[in-house]
């Protein structure tokens, strides 16, 4: 199959490459831009193992062609900190045990990341239902959303138990 050329701006550096058409957006990062911290969990777009957020909303890389993300921003989780700082939300999944193996974790954390920018004070019960499309197998989402929230309250500027005392 021939390939064809796709430039995409990848946690804000422009990256070229030559993609097969059928190339998935996630294989591209993994297998191409060895970003291997987007996974993959179900092969059917059910998990939500692999979101990343294109042009600044959350999409599930495995439900796209590489192709269709042509001339588009994606940001993975390797983009979500700045360096050596952690994001809020993966201080806060540290912080609050919202972690069990881990592999769901960049996916539920780039889910979350939109939830917070539609919705900066979010009740628990908001963040239950946004990610719906997330599945964890280890945990029972009740440290998930503890994490969700109390980042919320960080990234507002309140302390993370402000956030805490919500999720309780």
């Amino acid at each position: 199959m021939s390939s064809v050329p796709v430039t995409i701006t990848v946690n804000g550096a422009p990256t070229t490459a030559q993609v097969e058409p059928r190339t998935l957006l996630v294989q591209f990062l993994r297998d191409q831009l060895e970003l291997t911290g987007t996974h993959v969990g179900c092969d059917t777009s059910q998990c939500g193992a692999c979101t990343v957020h294109l042009n600044g909303e959350a999409v599930k890389s495995c439900t796209l062609f590489a192709v269709q993300a042509n001339g588009m921003e994606v940001r993975t989780i390797e983009g979500l900190g700045s360096g050596s700082e952690l994001h809020p939300l993966q201080a806060a999944f540290w912080e609050q045990h919202g972690l069990q193996c881990g592999f769901c974790t960049p996916g539920m954390i780039m889910a979350s990341a939109e939830i917070i920018r539609r919705h900066p004070d979010p009740s628990d019960e908001e963040i239950r239902e946004q990610l719906g499309g997330n599945f964890c197998r280890c945990t029972g989402y009740h440290n998930i959303v503890k994490a969700v929230s109390a980042a919320a309250a960080a990234m507002r500027g309140q302390s993370g138990e402000a956030g805490q005392s919500a999720a309780d």
